[in-house]
């Protein structure tokens, strides 16, 4: 049984192909989580105004359409606690497959549903709905892909394990949004009648892909040994609430800086882009095809950076310089040159990857293992309600209140104040085991853990 309890205990040979195929795992199971999500984002801004708003002036029906891409946002919590209550009680593969179905179904189910001229408001009803199943299902893979890599990751290379998770993002992005390139130029006006559905029924394809990738990884070693001490908790969400609201808020508000601008510019940008700089849309969906190819590339250096440096000081960075592009991103994109425009979407890309590469084992390393996943999910998840799901609500509000982007950028700037305060508050547990990085809340009166994981 010590094999099967301590992933260290396995030899070295099986634990170094569980360590590969965990990495792989978490790459393709959130880059086809992704790619679901951004694929809903980049239709938000170019198709569903006109195919499930049609009745209403453009600024309404793209506030209407952004509303619906919030809605996904608004689900995240949800699903960050419902699968993050299964991964700490039933354990992280299983309930990581639950997620795949649950999102690729969603997805798949959106590329079916009638216009408004064919069913009238059922439409962007069933719309709103899916969506919704959307968010529950990326709101429990996140947390369990970051948890399932780091727990078998050494120490020294936690950051970079965690990572993997993280290129699911750009991966996401690139195939999302070439995708729509692809199918815009191969189906001309058919586009936005029937070309836009395609890459949703894709997406069956893609899950079953990525079950059969996870079902070759063994559960978390940390998990199993939890589970054969009998220390699974029975009531994880409420306790890990309860324990640690302190890691839940400042792990999403260090969110923030990384998240509403990632938004901003990649989702948002499209519809600046072509309704007020009267620009083609596929610049942008093509400058974030090149965008998220760096990101590749820079993520894996950041995070590598944070487990050899210190993990809040290249998270604070980013935040300062996240900061330090909020107006000239604007100032960039209003020259309408194409070449331009390409350099700071791509280095708006870049800067992106200081936050969010070392952002999993930061997240993770808050809370203890009993209560991890379900810790890391809703302090991952919150954000979206406060931070990248309203954001592009937020930009289309304030440019057509000020007619202009100078209040957009200061909204940045706040953001990346907050963040650089909670990042700074956060204590660092880079240097300590998964299993000891907090106390693991002995059995006692006042606490609810036990051998009882129905």
């Amino acid at each position: 049984m010590v094999n099967q309890v301590n992933g260290n205990n396995l030899p070295e040979e099986v634990r170094k192909k569980q360590v590969k195929k965990a990495a792989i795992a978490s790459i393709v199971g959130t880059s086809i989580e992704w790619y679901d999500f951004f694929l809903y984002g980049t239709m938000a801004a170019l198709v569903f105004p006109r195919l499930f708003f049609p009745d209403n002036d453009p600024y309404i029906a793209t506030l209407q359409s952004f509303a619906t891409f919030f809605v996904g946002f608004l689900a995240r919590p949800i699903g960050a606690a419902v699968f993050g209550a299964f991964g700490d009680k039933i354990g992280r593969k299983a309930t990581l497959v639950a997620t795949l179905l649950f999102m690729g179904i969603s997805s798949t189910l959106i590329g079916l549903v009638p216009s408004h001229e064919q069913i009238g408001v059922a439409a962007p009803i069933l719309l709103v709905l899916l969506r919704f199943c959307q968010g529950i299902g990326v709101g429990g893979e996140w947390g369990g892909s970051v948890v399932l890599s780091t727990e078998w990751s050494p120490k020294k290379h936690r950051g970079l394990m965690g990572s993997m998770t993280q290129l699911g993002v750009p991966i996401g992005l690139f195939t999302s949004t070439a995708m729509v390139s692809l199918l815009i130029y191969l189906t001309g006006d058919s586009f936005y009648t029937w070309g836009w559905r395609i890459p949703f029924l894709i997406s069956l394809l893609l899950v079953g892909f990525g079950l059969y990738i996870r079902n070759g990884v063994m559960e978390s070693p940390q998990f199993t040994k939890m589970k054969a001490e009998k220390r699974i908790a029975k009531k994880p969400v409420l306790e890990v609430i309860k324990n640690h609201p302190k890691e839940i808020m400042l792990t999403s508000f260090a969110r923030l800086a990384e998240q509403a601008p990632f938004y901003i510019f990649t989702t948002w940008v499209i519809t600046y882009g072509v309704e007020n700089l009267k620009l083609d849309e596929q610049i942008f969906t093509n400058a974030n095809s090149v965008g998220s190819i760096l990101e590749l590339f820079c993520l894996p250096l950041f995070a590598f950076l944070s487990d050899r440096f210190n993990r809040k000081k290249v998270y604070v960075t980013g935040c300062i310089l996240t900061l330090a592009m909020s107006f000239p991103f604007f100032w960039v994109l209003d020259t309408g040159n194409i070449l331009w425009i390409f350099i700071a979407i791509g280095a708006c890309h870049v800067i992106n990857t200081v936050l969010y590469g070392p952002q999993a084992a930061l997240i993770a390393e808050s809370f203890p293992t009993h209560l991890r996943y379900s810790g890391a999910s809703l302090g991952y998840q919150c954000a979206s309600l406060i931070g990248g799901g309203i954001a592009p609500m937020i930009c289309v509000y304030l440019l057509h209140k000020f007619g202009s982007t100078v209040p957009i950028s200061l909204y940045i700037i706040g953001l990346c104040i907050i963040s650089t305060i909670s990042v700074l508050k956060l204590k660092d547990y880079s240097s300590r085991d998964m299993g000891e990085n907090l106390p693991l809340h002995p059995i006692n009166e006042n606490m609810t853990v036990g051998s009882d994981v129905s």
